[in-house]
């Protein structure tokens, strides 16, 4: 069997999308609606035990794994800055909103319903893995939000955050 060529288009990486950054008041309504869901979840796995009391942890860590996709990040840092990395790998561009403050990111995501026609009628495409992401990365360091990139590529959000200036007090001698 002769090995198939593989075209220069097919061997190039998938094409990166900058994603435009969210002020987070913008994003705080949305996130808040996600964490009602998450709370009122775990107030129903509560009823169903019989309301039996100091399982609230257990819980809420159930009905967060039940409604929200894990997000798994790496994060490296430099001098001048801090990359992060986060999978998020089945949701498009336009389902994701990220905003930057100088020592959080916050990525909040929704998958759409994709809807698909048979000869019978509409069929809906059931995604059986939670639906939503929400998840709030702690920084380190200072960023400037203004300044960082953020791009999707292939199921991985990249940011690249430089680093704010740190002030230091000059002494006299």
């Amino acid at each position: 069997m002769k090995p198939k060529r593989v075209s220069q288009e097919q061997q190039s990486e998938p094409r990166a999308a900058l994603l435009n950054l969210r002020n987070v008041e913008d994003l705080q309504w949305e996130m808040q609606q996600v964490q009602l869901g998450v709370a009122r979840r775990a107030y129903e796995l509560f009823e169903t035990r019989g309301c039996e009391h100091g399982h609230d942890w257990e819980d809420w860590f159930r009905a967060e794994s039940e409604l929200l996709r894990p997000v798994s990040v790496s994060m490296s840092e430099s001098d001048d800055r801090i990359s992060v990395r986060a999978s998020v790998f089945g949701f498009e561009e336009s389902e994701l909103r990220v905003s930057i403050e100088p020592r959080c990111i916050t990525i909040l995501g929704k998958k759409e319903v994709s809807v698909t026609e048979s000869e019978g009628g509409k069929v809906e495409y059931i995604d059986w893995d939670p639906d939503q992401i929400l998840k709030l990365i702690d920084l380190t360091t200072d960023v400037v939000p203004e300044n960082s990139v953020v791009e999707l590529q292939a199921g991985l959000l990249k940011f690249e955050l430089p680093k704010a200036k740190v002030e230091t007090a000059a002494t006299a001698a």
